[in-house]
């Protein structure tokens, strides 16, 4: 018994020695970080087995300092675990992924610590800071406006544009040596946009030594018939496939006046459109246009269900002289308001049962035209806008007897880039829908298919047979739906490849049984768009989910 007594003694002391180690105090671990003595605190935190939510910040920021990534990121996670509700540790989180480069990873963390502390100056700082070096300037000044950034020195242009300096200045809506504020830039973003005379244009921001930045204005300019005889070219010619031909001419004077036409002699749609837009008193604000649009149409009304033979026929000459005033003041919302008068008559007509007395109403006609939109979600993080737009269209007609109608439309819709960086992906959806209110004409009718000269398009639905209008649905109301994405093959600056799939739905109606499309209508199927100069042509494949018929059709872009 006294051998055991004195062997249990003699071991007291070796256990004390091997015990665990004493946990340092967060105030003595504060005063480390203070003097920046990180290997200290490696060697005073590392061997414990558990830690508090302070002990694993200093621990993390230590592992940090020392470059220890994999080791930072476990303590600040352990602590994140420990205190859900301190932004320290999503911020902290940030910092290392952001050191390692992964800036999509350091941007989440970043919006799940303001989630926490909305006015947190470093995290809304380091958050734009990481947006600007991903090249999204709008959600960099989303979240440097709430700190006072950027302050602007100076705005500069490259290469300079041959557009008069004045309307340009009156474009900026920002002003030199003051903060860069983001409605501002959307602001301005709108009214370049409105110039019609830059294709292709971006805003950069440029660090100065002294914390400030100047905005840089790229921009391809579009002058005359084209900066290049081969882009004159193209742009006069491109439309050579459809039989007609484009002449148009940019920034006349050098003041954004813009003239635009067509002349398509199609023997049986043949078109002529003129259209003169320029700022409005100088003022890259508002924007007017007149504009003159001649066509002489043969239509052939089809059902889609049984083509042949046609249900009716006409030919259509219609002539049209308007002018609009569009504002661009705001990047949030915009509006339209114009008015027109048009004279219509047709001619070899083969009534049926389709055209009635007051659609084959002829005459002159008086309108006018309203538009309102808006964006009303922006979400320059996510890269991802809605918008919406309604319009509306009043007219008059003297015809025996007088009629009058009003036509309203609204859509609403969304655009995403699904990528933090570029243009890779792009996808975007729209729905849109039509009722007319009246006695409305027959060249007033909404059309869902693809035609040049529709806008409403069903891209398995053809809206011409043997060059003849008629063979897509024709009606009074609409809905349309229509989705897409596209991907990046190709781009070099000046020529550009994209593809993606596409899914249409839609129907029209209207009170006579022999028009509309009596039922739903879902297209599927993919498209190329190819961009040369800014403007180009889409080849779509579609396919009628109804009926199983097949569609090739080529569109050209603006």
């Amino acid at each position: 018994m006294r051998i055991f007594f004195v062997l249990l003694c003699s071991c007291l002391p070796l256990a004390a020695q091997t015990g665990p180690a004493a946990v340092p105090s967060a105030e003595e671990v504060r005063q480390l970080a203070a003097e920046q003595r990180w290997q200290d605190i490696s060697l005073l935190l590392g061997p414990l087995r558990s830690r508090s939510a302070d002990l694993n910040f200093y621990y993390g920021t230590a592992m940090a300092r020392l470059e220890r990534w994999q080791e930072a990121e476990n303590a600040f996670q352990a602590g994140r675990r420990l205190a859900p509700n301190d932004p320290r540790f999503p911020i902290e989180l940030a910092g290392v992924a952001f050191k390692q480069e992964h800036y999509p990873q350091a941007a989440r963390r970043l919006r799940q610590a303001l989630k926490l502390a909305p006015q947190d100056s470093y995290a809304n700082d380091f958050l734009g800071t990481i947006y600007f070096l991903q090249g999204n300037l709008e959600a960099s000044l989303k979240y440097w406006n709430r700190v006072g950034k950027p302050q602007v020195v100076e705005s500069r242009a490259d290469p300079v544009p041959q557009v008069s300096p004045a309307i340009l200045d009156r474009a900026f809506a920002f002003s030199p040596a003051s903060m860069l504020q983001r409605s501002e830039f959307q602001a301005t973003d709108a009214r370049i946009r409105s110039l019609g005379i830059f294709p292709r244009y971006q805003f950069d921001l440029r660090a100065r030594e002294d914390d400030k930045f100047d905005v840089w204005f790229r921009s391809q300019e579009r002058n005359g018939f084209g900066s290049t005889k081969w882009e004159g070219l193209y742009l006069l010619l491109r439309g050579l496939p459809f039989l007609s031909v484009n002449p148009e001419y940019y920034n006349l004077r050098h003041e954004a006046i813009n003239l635009v036409s067509l002349f398509r002699w199609d023997p049986q749609k043949r078109r002529v459109f003129a259209q003169f837009s320029s700022p409005f008193q100088g003022s890259a604000k508002y924007r007017y246009e007149v504009a003159a649009d001649l066509r002489d149409e043969n239509w052939a009304i089809l059902n889609s269900l049984a083509p042949y033979p046609p249900l009716a026929s006409l030919n259509l000459r219609r002539e049209v002289l308007g002018f609009g005033l569009a504002s661009h003041a705001s990047g949030q919302w915009h509006w339209s308001a114009g008015t027109e008068i048009s004279h219509r008559h047709f001619r070899s007509v083969v009534p049926g049962t389709v055209l009635t007395p007051a659609l084959l109403a002829k005459g002159y006609q008086l309108k006018q035209l309203a538009e309102l939109g808006a964006t009303l979600w922006r979400m320059p993080e996510r890269r991802f806008t809605v918008d919406a737009e309604v319009s509306s269209q009043a007219a008059r007609l003297w015809s025996q007897p007088e009629e009058s109608f009003e036509k309203l439309q609204g859509s609403l819709g969304w655009h995403w880039f699904p990528r933090a960086e570029g243009d890779d992906y792009e996808m975007l959806q729209q729905f849109r829908s039509g009722k007319t209110f009246g006695t409305v004409p027959f060249d007033e009718l909404f059309m869902l298919g693809l035609e040049r000269d529709n806008n409403l398009p069903m891209r398995a639905h053809i809206g011409t047979r043997d060059g003849r209008k008629g063979s897509a649905p024709l009606g009074h109301n609409y809905f349309l739906a229509t989705w897409e994405t596209d991907k990046n093959l190709y781009g070099n600056g000046i020529l550009a490849l994209k593809m993606g799939p596409f899914l249409d739905t839609g129907k029209i109606t209207d009170p006579s049984a022999t028009l509309g499309s009596h039922r739903w209508l879902w297209d599927a199927g993919a498209q190329t768009k190819l961009r040369v100069f800014g403007t180009g042509v889409v080849f779509s494949y579609g396919k009628d989910l109804r009926s199983g018929n097949n569609a090739f059709y080529l569109t050209m872009l603006r």
